[in-house]
């Protein structure tokens, strides 16, 4: 079979491969669905203090109902994403964005934190519904010599996409109240699903093998146990009963699902053994690390702006900006680039570029410099994550059969949920560690209540300096200085963990943009 039948199949009953109008209409509907998803992740951490004060609610509330969200989402990706693949992805993303609009609805309405968390939980659903799709209808729509520069757009809209929902998010809360920032979502949900029922054709696929039940309920356990620890280990502590409870179940179900995957073989939710092909494995470690380094970057970014520049949220989310946008104009390219000079090298230019983006912030950051002493490096940075992350999502999507490509879709956003986790968890801890372990030293002559605050962060430092007297100035300087201290040490963290993904893409990264994998035994059909 070739690999331009998907296509054929899944346009058999519609008269034929959709037209150039068409693909762009479908390119359209799927970005603006995943747009809504990505911008929820984020969208909500502007609104904290907002919560907490009208629903009465704790900080570990205000956490919960934040990070649940994600949790849902990365719990669910893998066996909705093999759902979709058999009941048809068309109405799986219909579907879901239903779902996730009812539950937008709900928790802009939300009188209270247990309704917004099951709203929460509800859009998580929805959102794992929705994510792995969007993806499989790029790879099993789209001719072979167009599915490039669309996973390219798509690509550029799940990593700036983040970065634009929190100046949005940041804007609606500044201009109006909180509760506005479940407009954004619903109102592209009804954009996406009025054209997704008007545009975006079926396939599905049809399989001799009955759904692997067990793999899917063993890799949601998995992913639910390791999610949480990197979301509360460094809120409740690393060595905590509930972290290494959790810890040890996300373990024994992630190697009870290898395990049991080996077993089914052709059956399987998830062959793991194409792990052992460089395409998969490259581009998964690729996008794992990228999305980590990107995650926790702008953690420390954002205290950067508002603490030691004294910006405001939104002031900050505007500063990010420049990065995203070179992102997503370089996600645009990398096919272009792959093409030309393979994905291998593609890829490895754009992690070097990354690293000499942390590595001229990690030189040339200062309190004094200000926004300019780091914009080369957010813009480097920009432009070597775009050009990463195209070449890797096709590696990842071209390595499973093409009726598997709701399965390939949510492997690629698993590994990207993890990267995020695991990225602001590590570099957050290495920039409060680097904070602390400075401004020890310089808190000679402070009184002791205030400098036991100031070791819990710089905004606590600049909170409590007006407290001290004669000393507030000192205090806060020690504070900026000492964050400065914490984010060299992040960022110098990120350039080895970037340095070790180049050698390891040079050495094994995905040979070409090779075309997915055809299983003869599946075959994407219309419906």
């Amino acid at each position: 079979m070739s690999t331009n039948q998907p296509v054929q199949a899944a346009k058999a009953s519609g008269g034929g491969v959709p037209d150039a109008r068409q693909l762009r209409t479908i390119l359209i509907a799927v970005s603006i669905a995943l747009m809504a998803v990505v911008a929820s992740v984020s969208g909500l951490n502007v609104a904290q203090t907002h919560m907490a004060v009208e629903f009465g609610a704790s900080q570990n509330t205000v956490l919960w109902i934040i990070n649940i969200y994600t949790l849902a989402l990365a719990a669910l990706l893998l066996p909705l994403g093999a759902v979709g693949d058999r009941l048809g992805r068309k109405p799986m993303l219909i579907a879901g964005l239903g779902v996730f609009g009812a539950a937008s609805v709900v928790a802009g309405l939300a009188q209270s934190a247990e309704v917004m968390l099951a709203a929460r939980v509800a859009g998580g659903i929805g959102a794992a519904m929705i994510m792995p799709i969007t993806l499989a209808v790029i790879t099993s729509t789209f001719p072979e010599d167009q599915r490039g520069k669309a996973i390219g757009v798509w690509t550029g809209v799940a990593g700036g996409g983040g970065i634009l929902g929190m100046f949005l998010s940041a804007l609606l809360v500044d201009v109006a109240n909180w509760r506005w920032l479940f407009v954004l979502p619903v109102v592209l949900v009804l954009v996406a699903l009025a054209m997704t029922v008007k545009a975006v054709p079926n396939s599905r696929e049809t399989s001799a093998h009955r759904f692997d039940t067990v793999g899917a309920l063993v890799s949601t356990v998995a992913v639910i146990g390791l999610i949480f620890v990197l979301q509360e280990g460094p809120e409740r502590g690393w060595t905590a009963p509930a972290t290494l409870i959790s810890l040890a179940v996300g373990l024994v179900a992630t190697i009870g699902f290898v395990s049991w995957e080996l077993y089914r073989r052709d059956a399987s939710l998830l062959d793991v053994r194409l792990f052992r092909e460089r395409g998969l494995a490259g581009g998964s470690v690729t996008l794992l690390v990228v999305f980590g380094v990107q995650a926790g970057i702008a953690v420390v970014l954002f205290p950067f702006f508002q603490a030691v520049l004294g910006w405001s949220g939104l002031l900050s989310t505007v500063a990010l900006m420049p990065m995203a946008v070179m992102m997503m104009m370089a996600s645009g390219l990398a096919p272009k680039l792959a093409a030309g000079i393979g994905s291998r090298p593609t890829m490895a230019v754009g992690i070097a570029l990354a690293g000499v983006g942390l590595a001229l912030m990690a030189l040339f950051v200062s309190a004094d410099g200000g926004y300019l002493s780091i914009l080369p490096g957010m813009l480097a940075m920009g432009i070597g994550m775009g050009l990463s992350m195209t070449p890797s999502t096709e590696a990842i999507t071209g390595s499973l059969p093409r009726a598997k490509q709701g399965v390939a879709s949510a492997l690629n956003d698993v590994t990207r949920e993890f990267g995020t986790a695991l990225g602001v968890a590590l570099l957050g801890a290495l920039l409060s560690s680097g904070y602390r372990n400075a401004i020890d030293d310089r808190l000679h002559g402070i009184p002791p209540g205030a400098a036991d605050t100031a070791r819990d962060g710089i905004a606590n430092a600049v909170d409590v300096a007006g407290s001290t007297g004669p000393h507030g100035q000192d205090l806060v300087h020690a504070a900026k200085q000492s964050f400065v201290d914490g984010w060299q040490q992040a960022m110098w963290a990120g350039v080895a963990v970037l340095g070790v993904l180049f050698l390891y893409v040079a050495l094994r990264g995905p040979e070409s943009p090779a075309p997915a994998v055809v299983d003869e035994t599946t075959e994407a059909v219309a419906s």
